[in-house]
């Protein structure tokens, strides 16, 4: 059998190094168009901010080693330019030397990835103009940032590869900006937990610019729908597109935004073609919609599936959760499954929590607190989703509940999860227990929460109470607006001033005392809601979107 795979890297390289486990004698080439067929893409910005310094640690396989290990035939520098189903043969140039020639296969398994989007006002070249993908960019970029005086950078797009590239420039000593078409940077967030990230790049001196619809670069100067802003250095990453030239042309069916469509057995509308990566439709696990969702784990999981069925073993690939993770600093913001925009989106009806607990024992030195978000099913409490932001411990939490989502396991029953425990690590009750806590106590009618959006309206109206339980001092340092103060431990005696006929809207700093509160006064015949997050969220919200709205109509936040 002679399998040719088109592209290395997570995909291409796995399913290689997997054909060869499971048949030695199998005739395997890589055809690779760049000079490197396996790295870690995902470390490409660290390397250009200098924390990993060695060129060399990219670099996960390489041609010779592949070819001493393996017994893989691979090939950089050769660009697949058409596949030949009719005689099952690829044309490949050869990039070194301009040649052109055909490969036969028995199998073809595609991994040619996905291409940075370019808009419109990015076409051309330019000197300082950078997109950030493959390793040949990375070292275009370090060459010009060692080499080239930089005082200013713009990054157009605030997702994984911009806010990486923000922190690594900022680390350098670069003045940063960050231009960012919508509301809140990082989609795979919602906007409330996006509020502590927008918080951390400010103070950490990154300047954000939202609402920025960018119309032109003009020698070094972004120009956009409401600033013109000069940078010695500009980056664009607003998101990537499937690479599928080779699968359009070839008459393969194409799917979501043009990605290839695959079976669960990887395989391509052509039985002998198989394709796998960043480049491939897949099925959502939560929706179970077709969607496009370019992450490493997902690849090289699916190049393992098209290895095995190539070789005969029935491997199926379950759907995509899209469980991710970023670094900003000293900050982690980790998610899996389906965002609150999302859920809207696909018309999947939900309830949340949001929490705001330590990241271990509070008498053990150096906790600090995360805020957790947990979104599941309103009527069958499946876990849709989870978002968490914090400094400690973060994608642990967010791990633990992407296995629940993958294993079946409803919201409440988080609660019955046996975890590590030790001061150091964690408490007793881990964050993840505690939401399947609070929400079996939602099911069970014990609280009922009210969030962010709603505190507006319930501001105007006359006929509820707002309270805020926090001690007098947290009180007066901030609050929100029309909340009376009535610290926790002295409510028992002052119920006597809440009107029952009014419901009971109550808020703590991080959503205990609060809950505490409404079990209080629902046992005193109140009609009582806790808010969800406590004003540590309420004011990371309150605060950002009095900014974004600055910066939306053409301020610059700092």
């Amino acid at each position: 059998m002679k399998v040719v795979i088109v592209g290395g890297v997570a995909g291409g390289a796995t399913a290689a190094a997997r054909l060869r486990r499971l048949d030695e004698k199998a005739e395997i080439i890589i055809f690779e168009r760049s000079g490197y067929v396996s790295y870690a893409n995902c470390g490409l910005p660290y390397y250009i901010g200098g924390e990993i310094d060695n060129k060399e640690d990219l670099f996960l396989q390489t041609p010779e080693g592949f070819r001493k290990r393996f017994k893989i035939d691979v090939k950089t520098l050769h660009e697949v330019t058409k596949i030949n189903r009719d005689r099952k043969t690829v044309t490949v140039l050869n990039k070194k030397n301009g040649s052109v020639f055909e490969e036969s296969y028995d199998k073809l398994i595609l991994s040619p990835g996905a291409k940075p989007f370019m808009p419109d006002f990015c076409k051309g070249e330019s000197r300082n103009v950078f997109t950030l993908r493959t390793v040949e960019d990375t070292l275009k970029i370090r060459e010009y940032t060692d080499n080239t005086p930089i005082r200013t950078a713009v990054i157009i797009g605030g997702g994984f590869i911009g806010l990486e590239m923000a922190e690594n420039l900022k680390k350098r000593g670069i003045d940063v900006t960050v231009l960012q078409k919508s509301k809140h940077l990082l989609n795979t967030v919602d906007e409330d937990m996006a509020s502590f990230v927008h918080a951390k790049l400010k103070a950490e001196g990154i300047k954000i610019l939202f609402g920025a619809d960018v119309k032109s670069i003009d020698n070094g100067t972004v120009i956009t729908n409401c600033a013109q802003i000069y940078a010695d250095m500009i980056l664009v990453s607003v998101g990537v597109t499937p690479e599928n030239t080779l699968a359009k042309e070839a008459g393969l069916k194409l799917g979501v935004k043009g990605a290839i469509c695959v079976t669960d057995h990887m395989q391509t509308s052509d039985a002998d073609i198989y394709a796998v990566g960043d480049a491939v439709e897949i099925t959502n696990f939560i929706s179970k919609d077709k969607a496009v969702i370019t992450l490493a784990g997902p690849a090289n999981k699916q190049g393992r599936i098209a290895a095995d069925n190539i070789c005969g073993s029935n491997s199926t690939y379950k759907g995509t959760q899209g469980a991710s993770v970023i670094k900003l600093f000293d900050m982690t913001v980790a998610s899996t499954g389906m965002t609150e925009a999302q859920l809207k989106t696909s018309g999947i009806s939900y309830e949340k929590v949001i929490l705001s607990p330590l990241s271990h024992a509070g008498y053990y030195p150096g906790a600090t607190v995360m805020t957790l978000k947990v979104i599941y099913e309103k009527e069958t409490f499946r876990i849709l989703g989870a978002q968490c932001v914090g400094f400690e411990g973060v994608e642990k939490r967010i791990d633990v509940i992407a296995t629940a989502i993958f294993a079946g396991i409803p919201a409440d029953a988080l609660k019955e999860l046996e975890l590590t425990y030790a001061p150091p690590y964690s408490s007793a009750k881990d964050p993840v227990n505690i939401a399947g806590f609070i929400i079996d106590n939602v099911k069970k009618g014990f609280v009922k929460h009210f969030y962010y959006e709603d505190v507006a309206e319930l501001q105007k109206r006359n006929d509820v109470t707002l309270l805020d339980t926090r001690t007098v001092q947290e009180y007066m340092r901030g609050h929100a607006g029309g909340f009376t103060n009535i610290p926790l431990d002295e409510l028992r005696q002052r119920l006597s001033e809440l009107d029952t006929e009014k419901p009971v809207y109550v808020m703590c700093q991080s959503g205990l005392r609060s809950y505490l509160a409404t079990r209080i006064l629902m046992q005193n015949g109140f009609d009582a809601y806790n808010f969800a997050g406590g004003y540590r969220l309420y004011g990371s919200m309150y605060y950002d979107e009095a900014a974004s709205k600055r910066a939306y109509d053409c301020g610059m936040e700092n």
